[in-house]
């Protein structure tokens, strides 16, 4: 195994694991509950970290190919958050709200009753203008750059 080919393995896959450490760090020790889409966007990272550790082991040429779609997975999910969080689009009905105008008081209280307690249109952390969501999409995307670079490099 090249040496450079190892290195950019533990910068993908510890880029995943990085990102993945501060979504948790961030619910237990910051104290931002995460809503549904953003704990899907973190099942994609995991699954870079675990095809990390097998390229390091394997050199098949399919594992990196992998880690790019699990850090493309991860971005789109995250360009798709962002768009919910900016009101571009509508969000999954189970983590967003919805109009109430035409419900009758027992749908609108049932709706209230039943919703989740972390929207996922509703930015509860930025930097720089950027919700975590659009920074996950912005470093993930450059981690798949990372995993092709490792492709490239493996026979």
């Amino acid at each position: 195994m090249t040496d450079l080919r190892k290195f950019l393995i533990l910068i993908a896959a510890g880029g995943s694991a990085a990102v993945l450490l501060a979504a948790i760090g961030s619910q237990y020790i910051g104290g931002l509950a995460p809503c549904h889409l953003c704990i899907l966007q973190r099942w994609p990272h995991a699954t870079a970290v675990l095809i990390g550790a097998l390229a390091l082991a394997f050199r098949a040429r399919i594992l990196p190919l992998l880690g790019t779609l699990a850090a493309l997975t991860t971005s789109g999910i995250g360009i798709y958050h962002t768009g919910v969080e900016r009101g571009w689009w509508e969000g999954p009905t189970t983590c967003t709200s919805g109009p109430v105008g035409g419900m009758s008081t027992d749908d609108l209280l049932n709706q209230i009753m039943n919703a989740p307690l972390v929207r996922c249109d509703e930015v509860a952390w930025q930097l720089l203008g950027l919700s975590m969501a659009s920074w996950n999409a912005l470093i993930s995307f450059g981690l798949a750059l990372v995993w092709v670079a490792v492709w490239r490099r493996t026979a």
